[in-house]
């Protein structure tokens, strides 16, 4: 039986940090959704490993012939997750992680738990700034986003902030490892796997 950990949150919390370290203490049990979007790449980030970077034409296409569990618009770009990308871990027995935004955590719960190749548990996590402004420092300190995309994702945030009863989890952001720790705590309490790691 699988296991499925969504974690979710505004951008600049900190998810991808938390998944990163989960991902290498739990590798023998635990594997990572790569989602897609149609954004630009990082300078550090690569195709494949941190998402599937597909022109919008490629990304429509897919959703139109069905390929997605679950996709939103965001700041002007797709994002979701592809069907394939999912049902290929569960084959495998293993947990799966998927960091994903807010409102694409709820259609993806839909998707899976009705979908009948799922006999499994999903655990939900919304990780909450203290503030706006911890928020806004944390996005204009990573220096991949200029003003007007801060502003944009601090917006978005204050939107994202009134959709926590979506979750089964709330974790109120302080430092990284307290954040990791409590997210792991999580992570062992419903993974059937969790004796073997």
């Amino acid at each position: 039986m699988s296991f499925v950990l969504v974690i979710s949150g505004p951008a600049g919390v900190g998810k991808t940090t938390i998944c990163n370290q989960l991902l290498k203490d739990f590798k023998n049990t635990l594997s990572r959704v790569v989602t897609s979007t149609t954004r630009i790449p990082r300078s550090e980030e690569i195709d494949g490993v941190d998402y599937h970077f597909l022109k919008e034409k490629s990304f429509v296409e897919k959703l139109n012939n069905g390929e997605f569990l679950e996709h939103e618009i965001i700041h002007g770009n797709y994002y979701g997750t592809q069907k394939e990308s999912v049902y290929s871990i569960l084959k495998t027995n293993r947990d799966i992680l998927l960091n994903i935004d807010v409102q694409g955590a709820k259609s993806l719960r839909n998707e899976i738990c009705s979908d009948p190749r799922f006999n499994g548990i999903l655990k939900s996590i919304f990780l909450k700034p203290k503030d706006l402004k911890i928020l806004e420092e944390r996005l204009s300190k990573r220096g991949s986003d200029d003003v007007d995309s801060v502003s944009k994702r601090l917006a978005t945030a204050k939107v994202e902030l009134t959709l926590t009863k979506d979750f089964d989890h709330t974790l109120i952001s302080s430092s990284k490892e307290s954040d990791y720790n409590s997210v792991r705590e999580i992570y062992l309490k419903y993974s059937p796997q969790n004796f073997v790691s």
